[in-house]
């Protein structure tokens, strides 16, 4: 994770926890069902407040443990989720043992990553028939508002990587599947200022620049009729993969 951005996350934990959205149970569910039978032990890498761990605690009898590298994002997740077990690391350099988890799952993390050496470093703890799970909540830009606001915060990392194929990963994990789900949640205007503030961009930009943001966002929800009262669909694609270790 050597892109400063990746790390910058835990200066808007708050924000991070407010303004980003939680993952479709189905999309979860799908990406975990080639797991062995009897699995139960999952890490979430790149776990930030816990967005995708609480979809992880609610499968029965899951163990989950969560890593960041970002201490500030997992004191957040442990205040949502209390007792889940915490590890500062990285898909490249993960604190388990050889063999010690039937799962790994990356939310919103695989494009920070190193693929190769995040492959084989996820091989060292994944025991042999074990899953590698990405996911992706992607806004749906076919809207034209939608799109709108992507151009006034500029395009993620993640939106530029699946923009320009699917994940790359390596051995010793077999193809990649994939599914998609389309779905929406409702939105304030604070929210919405909420999630572009929480997104590397904008974290890292200049005041000028943030000042930029929030004024087009401003005057595209004024243009929508988005008071400060009112709320709006975002629609979202969840975008899921998954891969079993050879």
């Amino acid at each position: 994770m050597a892109d400063e951005r990746a790390t910058s996350f835990g200066a808007q934990a708050g924000n991070y926890e407010v303004g980003r959205p939680e993952y479709p149970f189905d999309a979860v569910a799908w990406m975990l069902e080639r797991m062995p039978s009897g699995s139960r032990r999952i890490a979430d890498v790149g776990a930030g407040t816990g967005k995708l761990t609480r979809a992880l605690v609610a499968a029965p009898d899951a163990e989950v443990v969560a890593l960041d590298p970002d201490p500030a994002m997992l004191a957040a997740l442990r205040d949502a989720i209390p007792g889940v077990p915490t590890f500062v690391g990285s898909a490249e350099r993960m604190p388990l043992p050889d063999a010690s988890v039937d799962a790994v799952v990356l939310g919103q993390a695989w494009h920070w990553v190193e693929p190769v050496a995040a492959s084989v470093e996820i091989g060292r703890v994944v025991r042999s028939g074990g899953v590698l799970g990405l996911i992706w909540n992607i806004r749906d830009e076919r809207q034209e508002w939608v799109r709108r606001l992507t151009e006034i915060m500029h395009g993620s990392a993640a939106e530029e990587m699946l923009a320009a194929g699917d994940p790359v990963i390596d051995a010793p994990f077999g193809p990649l599947e994939q599914e998609s789900w389309e779905w929406s949640r409702p939105m304030t205007r604070a929210q919405l200022h909420s999630m572009a503030t929480s997104r590397s961009y904008v974290i890292t930009a200049s005041d000028e620049e943030k000042a930029r943001i929030r004024r087009d966002m401003d005057a595209l929800f004024d243009e929508i009729g988005l008071d400060e009262s009112g709320a709006i669909e975002l629609p979202y694609v969840t975008r899921a993969f998954r891969a079993v270790r050879s």
